[in-house]
């Protein structure tokens, strides 16, 4: 393009949504790094390799920023979840496809790990003003809710599991393996991040989950 060719406004647009994506995943690092309180916004623009005032310009500042970077999180691992299509399978195989999902991004993607535990040392006050984060979380909830009832009528599954316990408690038996596995590791005296132990975990999450769930 030519220094006489105009911008256009689509033109204009991918920019500055490729400017706020480099933004979000510099950001990102960073926050997961040094958490909200040791984050700084120097070094995020030096991550991204953008001027500082552009970073102002569409995030206003550090705390919008990271509940930009909160809602661009939570954003990705529900399309990956989305992408496993769990109506389109028999209830049992749904549900362990969930558990085993859940388990791989968590261990995939530490940098999650620790912007949670960002937030929540700020009690989510970032999440609470966020629409947009309870948008995004809410259809997870009504599809499990889905899949257990389809289970529950076709004889797979009991009655009377809500989905929202049922998914944090999926959650939770990935995230504090994960989140606390040195101190685990350290009291047990065993390595609780080898190939062997993640299967083993993996393989206990489902036989837990499952074994909640299934009819005698």
């Amino acid at each position: 393009m030519s220094a006489s060719t105009p911008t256009l406004p689509d033109e204009r647009l991918r920019d500055a949504e490729r400017s706020q994506n480099t933004i979000l995943q510099a950001a990102r690092d960073e926050f997961a790094e040094h958490g909200l309180g040791g984050a700084r916004m120097d070094r995020i623009a030096e991550r991204a390799g953008l001027n500082k005032r552009l970073i102002y310009y569409y995030f206003q500042d550090k705390e919008q920023l990271f509940q930009a970077v909160l809602e661009h999180a939570y954003r990705h691992i529900r399309e990956e979840e989305r992408e496993l299509k769990l109506l389109d399978l028999k209830p049992e195989t749904a549900l362990r496809r969930l558990v085993e999902f859940t388990w791989n991004y968590y261990l995939e993607h530490p940098e999650f790990l620790t912007l949670l535990n960002s937030a929540n040392l700020h009690r989510a006050r970032h999440l609470a003003q966020s629409q947009r984060a309870r948008q995004l979380n809410s259809p997870l909830i009504a599809t499990l809710g889905e899949v257990l009832e389809r289970g529950r009528r076709d004889g797979t599954f009991r009655g009377g599991v809500d989905p929202l316990q049922l998914y944090v408690s999926i959650a939770g038996l990935a995230y504090f393996y994960l989140s606390n596995n040195h101190t685990l590791s350290a009291i047990f005296g065993r390595d609780l991040m080898t190939p062997k132990a993640h299967s083993e975990r993996l393989s206990h999450m489902c036989e837990v989950i499952l074994g909640y769930v299934l009819k005698d």
